[in-house]
């Protein structure tokens, strides 16, 4: 996970345009729109974890967990409760909570029947690491909303960082995102990075200018990624203080 002083600062600066983004062409659009869909399927994937994860804590098996996930995902793409979120201007992460509890009240009233879609699961599941389950268990001390805001927050940088390194990878500089990754993670001190700069054949000075290139693309990258998930621009800065307030709990 990056380090709090990665996210924090120098957020304000650079344009980034909003009139296009996910959540909003998903709220905006009239009608059968395929870039809605399109947009709102990746909304979907990006961050199912937190939604899977809330499940579990409902003191639900695994396996039920992931069919409750792929059913709710399946109940939102059918985009059927999206005009009175609309007028809410809402966000993305407190508006699939709400829909994920109203969906679950609802499943416990009624046999779960499950729309798959031509035979293919909505959301990758079967991505889910013997390594990352522990985190879902239900034995986890925090609530079942606190392990969801959690789980958002760690999604949305994990998107971040793998739009990071993928531009790193197609400009042919993977091997310098790796250690820099770690750099921007651990928050090594000076003996780390001199260590790091002589693996790559680099002075110190040219690492830390790299470095100083990588956190600030980095924060660029968090904050489209955030944009992504708010209706209004105003809701920005509001939505990366709720990030860093969740990531430091």
């Amino acid at each position: 996970m990056a380090s709090l002083s990665a996210i924090g600062g120098g957020t304000q600066g650079g344009a980034v345009a909003f009139a296009t983004t996910h959540w909003s062409v998903v709220l905006t659009a009239q009608g059968e729109s395929p870039a809605a869909q399109e947009a709102l399927e990746k909304l979907c994937r990006t961050y199912w974890r937190p939604i899977y994860g809330f499940v579990r804590r409902q003191d639900v098996e695994p396996e039920e967990a992931k069919d409750l996930t792929q059913g709710f995902f399946a109940l939102l793409l059918e985009r059927r409760d999206l005009d009175a979120v609309r007028k809410e201007r809402g966000r993305l992460r407190s508006y699939l909570l709400t829909s994920l509890k109203h969906f679950l009240t609802n499943e416990r009233h009624r046999a779960m029947a499950i729309k798959r879609g031509e035979g293919q699961r909505l959301i990758p599941l079967e991505e889910l690491r013997d390594r990352e389950r522990g985190g879902f268990e239900p034995a986890n001390a925090s609530t079942a909303d606190q392990l969801y805001e959690r789980r958002w927050a760690l999604a949305l940088l994990d998107q971040v960082l793998t739009r990071l390194g993928d531009e790193y990878r197609a400009a042919g500089n993977i091997t310098l995102f790796e250690r820099l990754k770690a750099l921007l993670t651990d928050e090594p001190d000076r003996l780390s990075q001199a260590q790091i700069a002589d693996e790559l054949g680099m002075t110190e000075n040219a690492l830390k200018q790299a470095f100083h290139r990588l956190r600030e693309r980095y924060r660029q990258l968090l904050r489209e990624e955030i944009v992504h998930t708010v209706m209004a621009p105003g809701d920005i800065e509001d939505e990366l203080r709720h990030l860093i307030a969740v990531l430091r709990a």
